[in-house]
């Protein structure tokens, strides 16, 4: 292997150990499906259609990846779901 392939190599491994992080939203009593869906539009910019598999992943599951990437990407973005109410951490 060349050096050059080596360093695109080291490169790419870099890139996906970046966005390993994760927002995971957790299954609550107390939040509406309405709330939870119009949460992630707002907050992690989902379709509607995306916001609304991942509420039902939620209630159904327990859990759900509800936005990937960079952890100070993220951190605001959770932050703003944990004031609107929700359940979530980064991961």
């Amino acid at each position: 292997m060349s050096t050059k392939e080596k360093i695109q190599e080291d490169f790419a491994v870099l890139e996906q150990e970046m966005f390993q992080h994760e927002i995971v939203l957790f299954n609550d009593d107390v939040n509406t499906f309405e709330h939870v869906i119009d949460s992630l539009i707002d907050v992690c910019n989902h379709t509607s259609e995306q916001a609304e598999q991942c509420a039902y992943l939620v209630h159904f599951k327990g859990k759900c990846a509800v936005k990937t990437g960079e952890y100070d990407e993220l951190k605001p973005r959770c932050t703003k779901l944990l004031n609107l109410g929700l359940s979530a951490e980064i991961i």
